[in-house]
């Protein structure tokens, strides 16, 4: 069980969301269309650095709603380039899956 650690990207832009075991509720969000992170990346939200910066941030928010441990779940995404790149950042920020 637990919640889950769900990640959605565009052209532009990475998403990562810690959504609550039963779907009701999003414990956490992280995106590179957040005003502070894209002054971070000045605008290239896409890219695996942006991904990083997401990974991170989604542990640091996940971790201050109470929650450790998380499943990755990767919406048929191929775990490589910025999908890969989000995943490491976040354990590498603390979040266990």
């Amino acid at each position: 069980g637990g919640a889950r650690l769900t990640v959605f990207r565009s052209n532009l832009h990475i998403y990562a969301s810690v959504i609550s075991e039963d779907s009701s509720k999003v414990l956490a969000t992280a995106s590179t269309a957040e005003k502070e992170l894209r002054d971070a990346l000045k605008g290239n939200g896409g890219n695996v650095a942006a991904a990083q910066l997401v990974g991170k941030r989604i542990a640091e928010k996940a971790k201050a709603a109470g929650v450790e441990a998380v499943a990755f779940d990767r919406a048929g995404y191929a775990f490589h380039g910025r999908i890969k790149a989000l995943a490491e950042a976040a354990r590498e920020a603390g979040l266990k899956f």
